[in-house]
């Protein structure tokens, strides 16, 4: 009898995860909270020297409202709390027009690239999303519209913990 117990409790767990795979079982829920895209080259010259580095991009004018001021005081933040990890990782505002960005702004977002870049390729309203690029410059990842930081943070730091380094 004992020998039975044994093998019934060697067993079930083998049983039991074969069983969860076959029917179904689980959350269905995927781990990610920003949408995936499937990976598309991001054909921009001024992107090139970011090769090597993800990089997250917002698309707005050079008269940047408060949600765009917003989304530029979040992507910084979000940086900063990858500690280590945070020089892998850049930021760009891409101007959606031929304007300059007010001087006040400037020191909030240091270190923030300022490029004009055609919103060819990247999917949806793309004044309402921030997008990621991976560091071989494929566009793979967006978030909503008012993001919420903490689940950016964490999808971020398991991107960061898990990509090779590229140099």
């Amino acid at each position: 009898m004992k020998l039975f117990w044994v093998a019934l409790v060697c067993a079930a767990p083998v049983v039991l995860g074969t069983a969860a795979y076959f029917f179904g079982w689980g959350t269905g829920a995927s781990g990610n909270y920003g949408e995936l895209i499937a990976p598309t080259p991001v054909a921009a010259p001024a992107l090139a020297p970011l090769r090597g580095k993800w990089v997250l991009v917002t698309f707005d004018a050079a008269a940047c409202d408060a949600y765009c001021e917003r989304k530029l005081y979040l992507m910084r933040q979000v940086r900063r709390a990858q500690g280590k990890d945070m020089e892998s990782l850049e930021r760009v505002w891409a101007l959606t027009d031929k304007g300059k960005p007010r001087g006040e702004i400037l020191p909030g977002i240091e270190g923030t690239h300022v490029l004009p870049l055609p919103p060819d390729g990247f999917p949806g309203s793309v004044q309402e999303h921030i997008y990621v690029i991976d560091p071989l410059g494929n566009l793979m990842l967006r978030f909503p519209r008012d993001p919420d930081p903490a689940k950016m943070i964490k999808d971020l730091q398991r991107l960061l913990k898990y990509s090779p380094r590229y140099k």
